[in-house]
């Protein structure tokens, strides 16, 4: 977690994990009722890594080019 924050940027950080942070918060406020701590604490954490998971599979899906061609001449 400490490299994460070292080498990413804040901006970056802001626009990659925010969204997949507020999310897993929110899924973990309405689900998650396990009367212990730690075993919220790792749920959340868990929902966390899956959701930027997915999203980071999503943008490479979106973001690669399908036909490999390329736009520079």
């Amino acid at each position: 977690m400490y490299r994460l924050v070292r080498q990413a940027s804040v901006r970056e950080l802001a626009l990659t994990q925010a969204p997949a942070l507020a999310a897993s918060f929110v899924v973990a406020e309405l689900f998650y009722k396990f009367h212990s701590f730690t075993l919220e604490c790792a749920a959340f954490l868990a929902t966390w890594a899956v959701i930027d998971f997915l999203t980071s599979l999503v943008t490479r899906m979106f973001a690669s080019d399908p036909g490999g061609e390329s736009t520079a001449a």
